[in-house]
């Protein structure tokens, strides 16, 4: 199946182009390509194509998206539908949704077949590790499926749906527009059988002739590896299903990253707070930390580390989605400072001030609570 086009191919706008450029750019092809105007038979697909890429590019959200994920990320969080929805084209001179319905095809909002079942959105709990390791997961999720005893018809066993008489069992009914492009022939779902052609008249009593029973189901998704906070996932057909035997609609999975113990996420590199003493900075050390998909690596600490030195471990933070280099461990330098010493400590401490030309101040250490509160 061949990729689709670049957007601002499409609209033959540069990917900097301001949004009365493309404004202007999808008004002209608009005019073009617009069924009414132009019989071609390639017409109609070139009018489709324009009309997304300006749903796209004239959003600010969905554009913003786009310029970052590509296609191939972007068809990931929003589906044909999704494009269009909110995209305002009264300015243009017509209802882009009741043209899209004789042209488009499919079902849902553009097209002339029966409406299917709605889209559900979920929610997804999972660790920075399952965000570094990937992977399926499972979840539950309650919703509208076909009736078991009816099979989604909505008819009682035994019986079956008739044709509906307003439409003929066609599922579609005829609507005439005027648009500035002339007399528009829309065909919209019918209004008695909701677009499936059918009527039920002897309903199934366990569904009461709604053809769906509310279920609760465990499910799966298989979640990538370096997936955001916030990230969606889709599973087509997996929402609600549709009203006396239409399709289903899709699932939405909302990833979100729990808080960790230990790493602060900030995109694909982790943060981390080593803690040291006194003695390891001014003489240097190896420290080992942890990594987030198991083992420990080793940080070298200079002789004379500062505190809030920044070390950094290339790599060895979360995958990138999609592949790719992994972003990096950063380990902060968090220097100890001892709330209890013991008689050998305090000893050593004391003399180590007297070396640095310090009198230490009475008994109990209050030099060293001193210099606590100043590296506090």
């Amino acid at each position: 199946m061949a990729s689709p086009r670049d957007y601002y191919e499409v609209l033959g706008v540069s990917r900097d182009a301001d949004a009365k450029a493309i404004k202007s750019a999808y008004r002209k092809l608009a005019m073009k390509y617009h069924p009414d105007r132009n019989k071609e038979e390639a017409a109609v697909e070139q009018f489709k194509e324009v009309s997304e890429a300006y749903a796209v590019l004239s959003d600010e959200e969905k554009r913003q998206t786009y310029d970052r994920y590509g296609h191939a990320g972007f068809d990931e969080r929003y589906s044909q539908e999704d494009i269009f929805r909110g995209a305002d084209f009264s300015e243009f001179g017509f209802d882009l949704g009741n043209i899209f319905r004789s042209i488009f095809g499919g079902s849902g909002g553009f097209g002339g077949g029966p409406v299917q079942g709605r889209d559900l959105l979920t929610n997804l709990d999972i660790s920075l590790e399952e965000v570094a390791k990937g992977g399926v997961q499972q979840f539950r999720v309650t919703r509208l499926e076909a009736c078991e005893t009816c099979r989604g018809s909505g008819a009682k066993p035994g019986t079956s749906p008739k044709r509906c008489p307003q439409c003929q069992g066609q599922g579609q009914v005829a609507q005439t527009m005027r648009t500035p492009f002339g007399l528009v022939q829309a065909a919209r779902p019918c209004p008695a059988c909701g677009g499936r052609g059918e009527v039920v008249s002897d309903p199934d009593p366990a569904c009461q002739g709604q053809g769906r029973q509310r279920k609760t189901r465990t499910l799966e998704v298989n979640v990538p590896q370096g997936v955001p906070h916030d990230g969606t996932l889709r599973l087509r057909g997996e929402g609600e299903a549709g009203p006396m035997g239409t399709p289903p609609g899709d699932l939405y999975v909302k990833v979100r990253v729990k808080r960790h113990e230990v790493f602060v996420r900030d995109g694909n590199d982790l943060h981390l707070a080593i803690p040291l003493t006194f003695s390891q900075v001014a003489l240097g050390d190896a420290v080992d930390v942890p990594l987030i998909g198991g083992g420990r690596d080793t940080i070298h600490v200079p002789a004379g580390t500062q505190a809030g030195e920044v070390f950094r471990l290339r790599g060895k933070g979360l995958p990138h989605l999609g592949g790719g280099r992994r972003g990096d461990l950063l380990a902060t330098a968090r220097v100890y400072t001892p709330q209890k010493l013991s008689p050998e400590q305090r000893d050593l401490f004391e003399q180590l001030a007297t070396l640095d030309g310090v009198e230490p101040k009475g008994e109990k250490g209050s030099l060293f609570r001193d210099l606590k509160k100043k590296l506090s």
